[in-house]
């Protein structure tokens, strides 16, 4: 009889036992250990490099409009302390009146307010001339730096408002 006896390649096996199951399980959750780490640095170095592009790009139109303002191409400010910085983050993208022949033209310095990577809004921290370096609070003259709302820190312990 034993001819009659249909056996595959494995024999009469139709599972896996359980040592195999908890070997296969173990490879799977060291793989994943050590998967989860590199897919968090990863996104943490992605935001950092976004944080770093848009706190750029807003210094750059704050530094246009400076420049601007100080050559007189813009038309009068809107207040007295401003020392020729924009007197909101809103009025490089509103714009701005030009001076002289182009006090017809309006003059914008973005296309809109970057994203915060780290917050995910589009608001941000202000610091103007007469505020202190370090300081949380803007004292409403102009708009001198920027920087992210974010508590945290970069790896290198640096906090992100700092940068």
């Amino acid at each position: 009889m034993e001819g009659n006896t249909k056996r595959g390649p494995l024999g009469n096996r139709r599972g896996m036992s359980l040592v195999e199951l908890i070997v296969g399980f173990t490879i799977l959750l060291v793989l994943t250990a050590m998967a989860v780490p590199m897919a968090r640095g990863n996104v943490r170095r992605i935001k950092e490099r976004e944080l770093s592009r848009s706190l750029r790009e807003l210094r750059e139109a704050i530094d246009k409009y400076k420049d601007m303002a100080d050559a007189g191409k813009l038309g009068p400010a809107d207040g007295v302390d401003t020392f020729n910085y924009p007197k909101t983050l809103e009025a490089l993208v509103e714009g701005v009146k030009g001076a002289g022949q182009g006090a017809d033209t309006k003059i914008k310095f973005l296309r809109r307010i970057p994203l915060d990577p780290m917050t995910r809004t589009r608001e941000w921290g202000i610091r103007s001339m007469q505020d202190d370096p370090k300081s949380q609070g803007w004292g409403g003259q102009n708009v001198f730096d920027v920087y992210t709302k974010s508590t945290e820190k970069a790896a290198d312990g640096t906090p992100y408002s700092e940068w």
